[in-house]
């Protein structure tokens, strides 16, 4: 399928709300006519100089429109691709084009793995201080919290690329639990050195049963 290509150095996800500003002329054109023909257009991830693999978004409305023809959009994501042509300019446009085919997605997950990651989630947002209301297990969806878990843009372009939601759980598991490691010694460091210049009271030691 031929798609109307904007690269960014970004990783989107499927379901995800995304909302840009548009000021070059080349997207401005893509915009009016993704809006004009009702198609959807595709934002590959820039990554390690690569332009390889990247998700689909519909357009849901034009925010603002200034003066100088810039823009802000809202979009949300659809399905992931991979590139297999890409053209820098499409026939008689100014923006990029490509042949993509659309990945797979098995939704093989289980109950207790989405839970586990939830908890890791909440348990990070705790060690953090910040609040996180109202997510429960119904209505947890990754998607919506992956910016904002401190995966790196490698860390997140790998996870567009899986096509098991078990995997991409059990990756996002794995990286929640370093986190939240790394989160402790820091905290327990910040302690120790918050203790210096202190009186220190131990308890005493029972020498009773010692022997050398």
């Amino acid at each position: 399928m031929l798609l109307p290509l904007f690269p960014l150095p970004s990783v989107f996800f499927p379901g995800e709300m995304v909302a840009l500003h548009i000021f070059e002329e080349r997207y401005k054109q893509l915009i009016m006519d993704v809006r004009e023909s009702a198609i959807n257009f595709g934002v590959p991830a820039y990554v390690d100089g690569e332009i390889a693999y990247g998700a689909e978004l519909e357009l849901k409305e034009i925010i603002k429109t200034y003066d100088s023809g810039e823009m802000d959009i809202v979009c949300v994501g659809q399905r992931t691709f991979k590139i297999n042509t890409f053209q820098k300019v499409m026939d008689g446009k100014l923006y990029a084009a490509g042949e993509v085919e659309f990945l797979p997605y098995y939704d093989d997950s289980v109950t207790t793995l989405k839970e586990n990651v939830l908890s890791l989630i909440v348990e990070l947002y705790g060690l953090m201080d910040v609040s996180i209301l109202g997510l429960t297990a119904e209505n947890f969806d990754i998607y919506q919290l992956i910016h904002k878990i401190g995966l790196s843009l490698s860390q997140e372009y790998k996870l567009l690329k899986m096509t098991y939601k078990s995997e991409r759980l059990l990756f996002v598991k794995a990286h929640l639990t370093n986190t939240i490691q790394v989160l402790k010694q820091v905290n327990q460091s910040k302690e120790m050195i918050g203790m210096n210049g202190h009186f220190k009271n131990f308890d005493p030691i029972d020498f009773k049963d010692f022997k050398i």
